[in-house]
């Protein structure tokens, strides 16, 4: 049965780890890489190595309007809304924090769902494909535990998201084949992502994972914190660190 697959590649510790694991599973697999406005452009290029690291073949699309729509966050609007730094875990946990971009996860799923029934719609009508022979995957590397509590990165949203996808495709409502999310780390430690990620050999020397750009990470904001506490209760040394 072949299998149709994107694997939205950030540049990150988690999403890296992910689309190391994809590859592994997917016969045709796509790495996504959005420049969605976010302050700095170091996670994707990042991401480009990454893509070449592991041999997949990597599309980078250009949707920074995104910032315009989703202008209420850190990461969008860092000049009117900073960066929180220096937090506990504890208080990661107890609201939803600025550097959550609104809806940025229903928008990506959005188009790496078009993306990707594309491929498969091609695949069935033009090549002759067989759909009942057809799968097709959409992987991302959401994390519910040690995470900053965002509202799209939890399973329900997922859930939900899979079944409204399937509405709104041909693919499902001609051909009956379901635009599949995969959110293999959704439950996983941080420490448990780099377990995974060295086990898989997935290049994390290139990886970025902080909210700021520059030439080194902060070390202070929430995804610098919870990536150290990965790699310490992981028992490694960072590789992006050295």
């Amino acid at each position: 049965m072949p299998s149709y697959g994107v694997s939205l590649l950030s540049g990150g510790l988690d999403s890296t780890t992910v689309t190391a694991l994809a590859k592994g599973k997917t016969d045709h697999l796509t790495a996504l890489t959005f420049h969605y406005g976010q302050s700095h452009s170091k996670e994707v290029d990042c991401a480009a190595e990454v893509a070449r690291s592991l041999g997949v073949p990597q599309e980078l699309m250009d949707i920074s309007f995104l910032g315009q729509v989703s202008w209420y966050s850190a990461l969008t609007n860092p000049e009117r809304f900073p960066v929180p730094e220096d937090r506990e875990a504890a208080q990661m946990g107890n609201s939803i924090p600025i550097t959550y971009v609104p809806l940025r996860n229903t928008i990506f799923l959005s188009l790496a769902a078009a993306y990707l029934e594309s491929q498969a719609l091609h695949a069935i009508e033009l090549e002759g494909v067989a759909p009942t022979n057809v799968q097709a995957l959409i992987y991302m590397a959401p994390n519910a535990i040690d995470y900053s509590g965002y509202p799209d990165c939890r399973p329900e949203f997922f859930e939900k998201m899979g079944e409204s996808l399937g509405y709104g495709s041909k693919l499902w409502t001609e051909y009956q084949v379901p635009l599949q999310i995969e959110i293999p780390i959704i439950e996983m430690s941080k420490a448990d992502i780099v377990r995974l990620g060295i086990e898989l050999q997935a290049p994390l020397e290139l990886t970025w994972s902080c909210y700021q750009g520059g030439d080194t990470t902060c070390g202070r904001c929430d995804s610098c914190i919870l990536r150290a506490n990965g790699f310490k209760d992981a028992g490694y040394l960072d590789p992006a660190l050295k």
